[in-house]
C-alpha cells in the first residue's frame, strides 16, 4: 500500500466514525473486498468484524454491495434492523471502471426509499471501492 492509499483509508475511517469498542457487522463479504480496509476497521474498533450470523445489536454495519447483488433497499433495511440508535452503515460499492459498479442514482434512490442520508463517496485504497456513511434522517 502506498502512503497516499494509507492516508486515504485512515481519513475515510475517521470521517466514517469507527471508534474503539464498537461492534461492527459485515455483509456482502466476497473475495473481491478490500482486505486492508477491513483490517483497518478492525484496528480502529479494536475488535473483529462480526459475520452475517451475528444476531446482536451493532454500532455499525460494513456493507459491500455490487450491481447485481439484489435489491439495495432490501439490504439496507436488513442492515438498519441490526443497528443501535445512532449507528451507521458504511456502504462500499465498486469504484470507477468495474463492471459491477453501482450508479450513484441507484444508491440515492435506495437511501431515499428507506430513510437514510448519505455522505459523498470516498475512494478506498487504490480506488477499487468507494465508501459512503449512511445514517437515519433526523
Amino acid at each position: 500500500m502506498t502512503g497516499a492509499e494509507s492516508r486515504t483509508e485512515s481519513g475515510a475511517l475517521g470521517r466514517l466514525g469507527f471508534r474503539p469498542g464498537q461492534v461492527v457487522i459485515e455483509y456482502g463479504y466476497d473475495d473481491d473486498v478490500d482486505e486492508t480496509f477491513r483490517e483497518q476497521v478492525e484496528d480502529a474498533t479494536a475488535s473483529p468484524l462480526e459475520d452475517e450470523d451475528f444476531d446482536g445489536v451493532v454500532d455499525a454495519v460494513l456493507l459491500w454491495w455490487r450491481d447485481g447483488d439484489g435489491d439495495l433497499g432490501d439490504d439496507l433495511m436488513d442492515a438498519i434492523a441490526t443497528l443501535e440508535d445512532g449507528g451507521f452503515i458504511a456502504l462500499l460499492t465498486p469504484g470507477t471502471g468495474r463492471l459491477d459498479r453501482v450508479p450513484a442514482a441507484d444508491v440515492q434512490d435506495s437511501c431515499n426509499a428507506v430513510g437514510l442520508t448519505s455522505t459523498a463517496a470516498q475512494p478506498v485504497g487504490a480506488g477499487e471501492w468507494v465508501v459512503q456513511r449512511l445514517v437515519g434522517r433526523r
